[in-house]
Parts: C-alpha cells; sequence; structure tokens
C-alpha cells in the first residue's frame, strides 16, 4: 500500500476515534478538555508501544503499516490545536489553575505515557 494512502485512511480513522472519546469523555466529566486531555496521553502511550514494537520486536515493518499507525491513526486522535484552544476556553473563563493544571498535566503525562508504552513496546521484543 502507498504510505500516503495508509496515513490518509488511519487519519480519517483516528479523527473518528478522537471524536469518540473526546466527546464520551467531556459529557460524562463535563469538563473543558477532559476528552482532549485523554486522547492526547493515550495515544502518546500507544505511540509508545507501536514504536517500542517497531524498533525491537518488528524491525522490518513496511513503512506503510508504521505511518499509516503512527501518523495516520494516532495522528488524527491526538491533537495539539483542540489542547491549546482547550487551555484557553478555560482560561478565558477564569479558570487559570485549571488551565494551567491541564496543560502541565497533558505534557507531564504525555510523556510517562510515552516512555512508559516505548518500555512495554520494547520490553515485548
Amino acid at each position: 500500500m502507498p504510505v500516503p494512502l495508509a496515513i490518509a485512511l488511519g487519519g480519517a480513522l483516528g479523527s473518528w476515534l478522537r471524536y469518540v472519546v473526546t466527546t464520551e469523555v467531556t459529557d460524562r466529566t463535563g469538563t473543558i478538555g477532559a476528552g482532549t486531555f485523554a486522547v492526547n496521553v493515550v495515544g502518546a502511550f500507544v505511540l509508545g508501544v507501536v514504536f517500542g514494537l517497531v524498533e525491537v520486536r518488528f524491525p522490518d515493518t513496511p513503512r506503510w503499516v508504521g505511518s499509516g499507525i503512527s501518523i495516520g491513526i494516532l495522528g488524527g486522535f491526538t491533537t495539539f490545536s483542540s489542547f491549546t484552544l482547550d487551555a484557553f476556553r478555560q482560561a478565558e473563563e477564569g479558570r487559570w489553575g485549571l488551565a494551567v493544571a491541564y496543560v502541565l498535566g497533558t505534557v507531564v503525562l504525555g510523556m510517562a505515557a510515552a516512555v512508559a508504552g516505548i518500555a512495554l513496546g520494547r520490553s515485548a521484543g
């Protein structure tokens, strides 16, 4: 499969998954940014797992598969633009503490999730 096609198909799937997860989490919590926070942290973890698996266990993975998953699905699933908009909306509504916690929490937990995912992926090899 051509890499651009794999990325496009993966992106469509990832974007749809982001909509489903973000809507569900936000509806359940009633908190601006909760859904985006969830998809960004989960996406960082899954990307770490995929990276670790491809690096150690499946180094001969075709490029279209890795790109379709990482750039396509996970690129469509996670979102920096929604993250920044959610942080802005929280601050605009006067919830500065929540806005700062959201930004710092996303970065710190996202990094921790990526490290954990990479470790898990590498250990599977």
